[in-house]
């Protein structure tokens, strides 16, 4: 036990005498201390880098988990942050909104001041839309013939909706025609001479026919002086005006109102108002029998004076007409292309465009369909009918010829300012072309066809239909590039 004491003592002294040598080595070493400390600390920290290298290249997948808390760390924002990143959105949404709005608005400025500017120029007269320079003829097979009237067709009348149309004829019937299916809607029958007492309806050939523009008036004028006046949607007749001497030649209605516009064989012209079944006046001035009439919506009408050779624009409220003259054979059909200008056909084959200003033609087609008979004694066809695409380039003519069943219908195309008139294309029909009138969209025209002239019986063709002929307007397909500068 006193050995081991003294050993362990022994060890001590070892350890103690140890201490003593290593203190006096660092007294000894004091002055190289810090290069030797930097030098180590260098070695650990590269080493405990190369640790951490080592431990973090693994070869397999990195577990999502344990980027979590890097990856929320990174994107977190704070709550100023993110008032400001929704803020900044907002304010993009409401510049987007700012921009459609103003986008819009301008697109919705331009379209009403394009509308308002169509109806002052279709105040003034001066619209001319470019509808011709499109139209393309259309195939034989697309042309439609509806037949219902027993003698020749004398005029006819479209619906404002182009659904209906309305067609009278030498057997004193009305004929109301379903636009899309063709069919007979309704047929008011003609009675014969001498039953007027007791037949509704009319009981001598009817001359002519017009619709108000709401389509809730149908007037039609006869051989017997009489002016019946029917309700298109049933064909219910609802009372008769009187007071022509003559046969009546000519109806129109001013469009927007019911004021009724009559020309007669007794030169005169009288003002209806339909709506009070009243009349207005009466207005004198042609020196024969007056062959046709047409109105727009200005407080006037125009008339073509048959054999006097004159077309006439009468103001109705100053009371007073105007007396144009420039055909040389009888006017027989007039029509109004806007409120400033007309076209007028004669039965010396010559066609004529007016302004209601100016007391001579802006231009004028002779020989406009041709001639016919034998060398060294041709004669012109006469233009039966004329038509006009209102407030556009677009107009037809209808001609007629005794001595051929070859006849035609001629759309036209006119020039800047109305001062031309250039051939399109014609479409062939058999028989006297007694009345034309265009759609309102400009989709179809329509002709009513006859066996003999609607003003008298000088020929009759027997090869031809009387019918009613819808002929549609094709245009053609836009090219690419008019696509692309549409676009």
């Amino acid at each position: 036990m006193s050995s081991t004491f003294f050993f362990k003592k022994k060890g001590n002294l070892k350890l103690a005498q140890k201490g003593k040598n290593t203190a006096a080595l660092k007294r000894k070493g004091d002055g190289d201390q810090g290069d030797k400390s930097k030098i180590r600390a260098k070695k650990l920290i590269s080493k405990f880098n190369e640790e951490i290298s080592s431990d973090s290249e693994t070869d397999g997948p990195i577990d999502p988990r344990d980027r979590q808390p890097h990856e929320d760390y990174e994107y977190d924002e704070t709550p100023q942050e993110k008032k400001l990143r929704l803020a900044k959105l907002y304010l993009d949404q409401l510049k987007e909104q700012e921009e459609d709005k103003a986008e819009k608005d301008s697109f919705e400025t331009d379209l009403v001041a394009g509308i308002l500017q169509e109806e002052v120029l279709e105040q003034k007269g001066k619209l001319q839309r470019l509808v011709a320079k499109d139209l393309i003829p259309p195939d034989a097979s697309e042309i439609r013939m509806l037949r219902g009237h027993k003698l020749p067709i004398t005029c006819l009348v479209i619906s404002p909706d182009e659904k209906y149309i309305y067609s009278a004829a030498k057997d004193c019937s009305i004929i109301k025609w379903d636009v899309e299916s063709g069919k007979k809607l309704h047929t008011v029958p003609g009675g014969r001479k001498g039953t007027q007492d007791r037949h509704v309806g009319h009981t001598a050939h009817i001359l002519c026919m017009a619709i108000s523009s709401d389509g809730k008036y149908l007037a039609a004028g006869d051989m017997n002086k009489l002016i019946m006046i029917w309700e298109p949607e049933t064909c219910k007749h609802l009372y008769t005006f009187t007071g022509h001497k003559g046969p009546v030649s000519g109806l129109s209605f001013r469009r927007g109102t019911y004021d009724l516009y009559s020309a007669s064989h007794d030169r005169s012209v009288k003002v209806w108002n339909v709506d009070e079944n009243a009349y207005v006046e009466t207005l004198f001035g042609h020196q024969d029998a007056i062959t046709g009439l047409d109105s727009l919506s200005r407080e006037l009408c125009v008339t073509a004076g048959g054999r006097d050779r004159s077309v006439r624009v009468w103001k109705i409220a100053e009371e007073s007409q105007l007396v144009f003259h420039g055909h040389e054979g009888s006017i027989d059909c007039i029509q109004l292309i806007n409120e400033e200008h007309m076209i007028t056909g004669a039965d010396d084959g010559s066609v004529s465009l007016w302004n209601v200003n100016k007391k001579r033609p802006l231009s004028t087609v002779k020989k406009a369909h041709g001639c016919h008979g034998d060398a060294g004694l041709q004669q012109p066809h006469w233009i039966s009918s004329v038509a006009a695409l209102q407030n556009s380039d677009t107009v037809a003519s209808g001609a007629s010829s005794g001595c051929s069943h070859n006849s035609t219908v001629q759309l036209w195309k006119c020039g800047q300012n109305y001062r031309g008139l250039e051939p399109l294309f014609t479409v062939p029909v058999s028989g006297f072309v007694n009345s034309l009138k265009f759609s309102s969209s400009g989709q179809f025209l329509v002709a009513g066809v006859g066996q003999e002239h609607r003003l008298g019986r000088w020929w009759r063709l027997k090869e031809a239909k009387n019918a009613v002929y819808i002929i549609p307007l094709k245009r053609k397909l836009p090219t690419p590039e008019e696509t692309k500068t549409a676009e």
